[in-house]
C-alpha cells in the first residue's frame, strides 16, 4: 500500500516537472533572453567598451601601512549581477534536461529517430550546464587570485609588475564577465530554438499524431 502511494506521488511529481518545464520553455526562456539582452546593454558588458577598460584599470591605492586594501568595487558589483543569472541558467538547463529525459519512451527495436533527437537535445543542454558551471567556478576564483597579487604588491611595493598584474587581472575579469553574460543569453536562445524546432519529436518521438507546442 505504501509502495502504491509512493508510485502515485512519483507520477504526480513527474507530471508537475513536465508542466513546469513546458512553461519554462514557452514563457520563461523568452523572458530570460530579453532580460539578459537588456543587461548586456550596460557599458560593463560591452566587450570593446573603453569605459569598461578604464573602470577595470582603476587600481587600489597601495598606501604603506594601510590597514584595509579595498577590492575593485566595480567588478564586485558586476559579479553580483552575473552570478545569479548563471545560477539561474544552470537550474533552467537541469529542469529542461529532466523534462526531455522523462519523455524518453521504453527501449524498443526500430523507430528510434525521435529518441535520437531527444538524446542529442539532452546532450546539448548538458553541455550548457557544464560550461556555465565552469564559468561560475572561474568567476569565484577571482577574489583569491587578486588577494594573492595584492599581498605581493604590499610585500614588494617597488616591483611595479605586480601592480600591473593586478590591473591585468581586473581587466581580464571584466572581459570574462562580459563573455559569460553573452554566452548565457546565447545559451538560452539556442536551447529554446533547439527544443521548439524539434518539439514534436521530443514530446512524442514514436507518435504520428504529434501535438504542436503553439
Amino acid at each position: 500500500m505504501a509502495q502504491t502511494e509512493a508510485v502515485k506521488q512519483a507520477k504526480e511529481l513527474h507530471e508537475t516537472l513536465q508542466a513546469d518545464a513546458e512553461n519554462l520553455l514557452v514563457q520563461k526562456f523568452p523572458e530570460r533572453i530579453l532580460h539578459l539582452n537588456e543587461l548586456l546593454k550596460m557599458p560593463e558588458f560591452e566587450v570593446a567598451s573603453n569605459v569598461m577598460k578604464l573602470e577595470c584599470n582603476k587600481n587600489s591605492d597601495f598606501i604603506s601601512g594601510q590597514t584595509l586594501i579595498p577590492s575593485n568595487k566595480k567588478i564586485i558589483e558586476v559579479m553580483e549581477i552575473v552570478k545569479p543569472n548563471l545560477k539561474q541558467l544552470i537550474d533552467d538547463a537541469k529542469a529542461l534536461a529532466m523534462w526531455v529525459s522523462l519523455l524518453i519512451p521504453k527501449i524498443e527495436d526500430g523507430n528510434n529517430f525521435g529518441v535520437s533527437v531527444q538524446e542529442e537535445t539532452i546532450s546539448a543542454i548538458s553541455d550548457v550546464e557544464i560550461t556555465t558551471g565552469k564559468s561560475l567556478i572561474q568567476i569565484s576564483h577571482y577574489n583569491l587570485f587578486r588577494a594573492q597579487l595584492i599581498s605581493k604588491v604590499c610585500k614588494y611595493p617597488l616591483i611595479e609588475d605586480y601592480q600591473y598584474a593586478v590591473a591585468e587581472l581586473d581587466e581580464r575579469q571584466c572581459f570574462f564577465l562580459s563573455l559569460a553574460m553573452h554566452d548565457a543569453r546565447n545559451s538560452y536562445s539556442t536551447m529554446h530554438e533547439l527544443v521548439i524546432k524539434n518539439f514534436d519529436k521530443i514530446k512524442k518521438p514514436r507518435s504520428s499524431n504529434n501535438d504542436c507546442l503553439y
